[in-house]
């Protein structure tokens, strides 16, 4: 019978099966009493929309997945769970049941299955095989005749679960039902993690199978797996992904965590290890909380405070924040703290609000990949930026021979000055001469500042002294908490995205390299809004006039 839900908003899954499976048939791989192991709520969370179905075709909807958590949350125990559970359990969806929920079959029923554990090193497994190895010694090894666990791989009654190291060559051409992707933000071009995650995928796709990886957080700039995965997660959030079947479930200590406040700390740390912090106070992520789980929080609080460590690393281990490569202009905690969001009480975008533009656009076009073109705004009284519009090269075919439409870059601009009071907009005129000298005519005499004494909008980048003023006061706007923004992704990537470089005159921003798609305009237009903005607050420009709606995007 076909599917029908049994409460508000449920979905078809077969995560119920596979959590009270694994209670039943697997030890704990820690228990010295060889109990049950049991998920955290969190984890069955995961695992609930993990074995979600698509009610229509009973296809997975998600064929993708990363779980990203601090390091001791017990990542290893729950993918090694996973991996077992794939190789023998009724994971295949087999229609309905008399309850029109979704029934399951073992994949051994359509072919041998095969599990993968992988990892760029063999040290790099062994957490996860141990685990596997350990939650193997339960009742599962009598309801499974055939089952033999081996100290590389485990013998199914039909079919294997493999440990594999760096090499791509020893996945290639493996049919594989679920490939673990371990610890990926460690996986990258120079230690063949690309190419052994691409393999790994490829492998699983042609026979339905799926991937899940779980890193800890990444550093920006480093080309990762666990980088690229987010960069994916980004692109479905913005509608900008052709295929939405990547389920991404990472979750870091909140931006405005204070390191040197133990209050402020200990609390950031209960939020990125959820379920499973010993607090005695319990989890934060539920009410009422959960009981206290296994990690140290007061223990990881005081390694923040020992001067022998480095905080930077310690943010990525125990806070699970990605914050910044070497040479970024601005870090991740930096700028997620000035998320309206995060600052609270912040009135969003209004028509007739006193605005400055900035605008940054380029039609050049690198290895097939067109750079973007941005326009920003910020409200003067608040120091509120948000991105009017972004245009980018969508992916894929889509993309192909794709140029920024230079009708709509305009018609958006004069949206913004119908919408809002623009008292100041500056755009770098680099290729867009002609336009930008057009916007002067059209409203360089309403302009209540100017970006220079003859040119009311044509700001050029070219400068180097006064670019290095502008970058370093808009960084210092965020650093010392005088700028907020909407906490829109586009911007947030760009921003991000931009390194850091010296020059003779001071400084300027950067892509990670001249071919990387990886784009920064719209950092550069925040830039020029808040320089405008600067300006127009010392020149006294706070009034508001009504204007005519538009849809912020």
């Amino acid at each position: 019978m076909p599917w029908r839900p049994t409460s508000d908003g449920e979905v078809p899954t077969l995560g119920h099966y596979v959590i009270d499976w694994v209670a039943a048939e697997l030890n704990a791989p820690d228990d010295p009493d060889g109990g049950p192991m049991l998920f955290t709520r969190e984890q069955e969370d995961f695992v609930l929309r993990w074995y979600q179905v698509d009610p229509g075709t009973g296809r997975f909807v998600y064929h993708r997945g990363l779980i990203g958590r601090s390091r001791g949350w017990g990542k290893s125990p729950f993918l090694g769970a996973l991996a077992i559970v794939e190789g023998l359990a009724d994971v295949l969806f087999d229609g309905w049941d008399a309850d029109g929920q979704p029934a399951g079959r073992p994949w051994s029923s359509v072919r041998v299955p095969l599990v993968h554990v992988a990892a760029v090193s063999e040290e790099q497994t062994k957490n996860t095989w141990d685990a596997v190895l350990g939650m193997l010694c339960g009742p599962v090894v009598d309801d499974y005749p055939g089952l033999e666990p081996l100290e590389t791989f485990v013998n199914l009654p039909v079919g294997q679960i493999r440990r594999v190291g760096s090499s791509a060559r020893t996945v290639k051409g493996a049919r594989t039902v679920l490939g673990i992707l371990d610890q990926t933000e460690e996986w990258v071009r120079s230690n063949g993690g690309l190419v052994l995650a691409q393999n790994m995928r490829t492998n699983a796709v042609k026979v339905g199978g799926r991937t899940l990886e779980s890193p800890n957080a990444y550093v920006p700039g480093e080309g990762s797996v666990a980088e690229q995965s987010a960069a994916y997660a980004q692109k479905i959030a913005e509608g900008r992904a052709r295929n939405s079947g990547l389920l991404y479930d990472h979750r870091e200590a909140p931006a405005d965590t204070d390191l040197t406040d133990r209050e402020s700390l200990v609390a950031g740390l209960r939020y990125a290890y959820g379920c499973s912090s010993d607090d005695p106070r319990g989890c934060v992520l539920h009410d009422p909380p959960c009981r206290p789980g296994w990690s140290p929080v007061q223990a990881n609080a005081d390694a923040f405070w020992d001067p022998a460590n480095d905080v930077q690393r310690l943010r990525a281990d125990f806070l699970n924040q990605i914050t910044h490569a070497s040479d970024s202009w601005i870090t991740r905690p930096e700028w997620n703290a000035r998320s309206a969001d995060v600052v609270g009480e912040v009135a969003p975008p209004a028509p007739g609000d006193v605005v400055t533009l900035g605008f940054d656009g380029s039609r050049g076009r690198s290895r097939g990949t067109a750079d973007a073109t941005a326009l920003v705004a910020c409200r003067v009284h608040d120091g509120l930026v948000w991105p009017v519009r972004v245009w980018e090269q969508p992916t894929g075919p889509d993309g192909d021979g794709w140029r920024v439409p230079t009708d709509e870059v305009d018609r958006a601009v004069r949206e913004a000055f119908s919408t809002w009071r623009v008292v100041g907009f500056y755009a770098d005129p680099a290729r867009w001469e002609g336009t930008v000298a057009g916007w002067e005519a059209s409203w360089g005499a309403t302009l209540t500042v100017r970006a220079s004494g003859s040119n009311p909008v044509e700001w050029w980048m070219g400068s180097r002294a006064r670019v290095t003023r502008a970058l370093e006061a808009f960084r210092g706007a965020v650093v010392d908490g005088d700028l907020v923004h909407t906490g829109a992704l586009v911007l947030t990537t760009h921003v991000l995205n931009a390194r850091r470089r010296t020059n003779a005159s001071g400084y300027g921003i950067y892509k990670q390299h001249p071919d990387s798609p990886d784009k920064i305009d719209a950092a550069v237009a925040a830039v020029l809004a808040w320089t405008a903005r600067l300006d127009a607050v010392a020149a006294g420009a706070t009034q508001a006039k009504p204007a005519v709606p538009i849809r912020v995007r």
